[in-house]
């Protein structure tokens, strides 16, 4: 299911998505920039590696990606929940969350995989700490939504299945992966995707602004 946009407007310009995107495709570009052989040891030393473990690339591993699809997704995602959580956590405490979420979604992954010796890079973990938010916050939002299933269909569905969905697929395969023991073959890191999202999910209620209504008293 690919979700292609929601129904609930933004009541702000969204400055910080926005500026988290354009750092996001920068990277990108640079890293599309680096030589072959040197593109390796960037993202070995940039990434976050559980076995050789440098703190300052919780930060910086948000920001490195490894494909076309995998920055695309993520801004993607990025770009239809993150306004309305930018809007409801303000500014400010936006940044504070969703870095937090990225460094959390990391742990997630060391604390699955210690011993790896692959980088884990992605906005994936933070993004998921996003939707979590997103989760708590709008359950009854819907969301336009592209499901390829035998022919292209775009319905509308609630917040609440749409990313309980998502969430409910990323445990699975989280679960078969500790299961089967195969992280140290790479692919998709669902362990930080879970551990974001939960933490959004939690981390909301402590960085959300108090709810005001929207009506401006009149004077008399």
């Amino acid at each position: 299911m690919i979700p292609l946009r929601d129904i609930i407007p933004s009541r702000t310009t969204p400055y910080i998505t926005i500026t988290i995107i354009a750092l996001n495709v920068m990277a990108w570009l640079f890293e599309l920039s680096l030589p072959r052989d040197v593109l390796p040891v960037f993202l070995q030393v940039y990434g976050v590696v559980p076995g050789d473990f440098h703190a300052p690339t919780l930060i910086s591993s948000m920001f490195l990606h490894g494909g076309w699809s995998h920055v695309i997704g993520n801004m993607w995602y990025l770009w239809i929940f993150g306004d309305n959580i930018e809007d409801r956590l303000g500014h400010a405490r936006f940044i504070v969350f969703y870095l937090l979420c990225g460094i959390t979604a990391a742990l997630g992954q060391i604390v699955v995989d210690p011993s790896s010796t692959l980088p884990t890079i992605g906005a994936s973990g933070a993004i998921a700490g996003v939707m979590g938010a997103y989760f708590v916050l709008y359950p009854h939002s819907r969301v336009l939504t592209l499901i390829p299933w035998i022919f292209l269909q775009v319905v509308e569905l609630p917040a609440i299945v749409l990313l309980g969905f998502w969430f409910l697929m990323q445990l699975f395969s989280a679960g078969a992966i500790a299961v089967t023991a195969s992280t140290h073959g790479g692919g998709v890191a669902f362990a930080a995707h879970v551990a974001g999202f939960v933490m959004g999910m939690i981390g909301v209620f402590v960085f959300r602004k108090p709810e005001y209504d929207r009506w401006e008293p009149m004077d008399y």
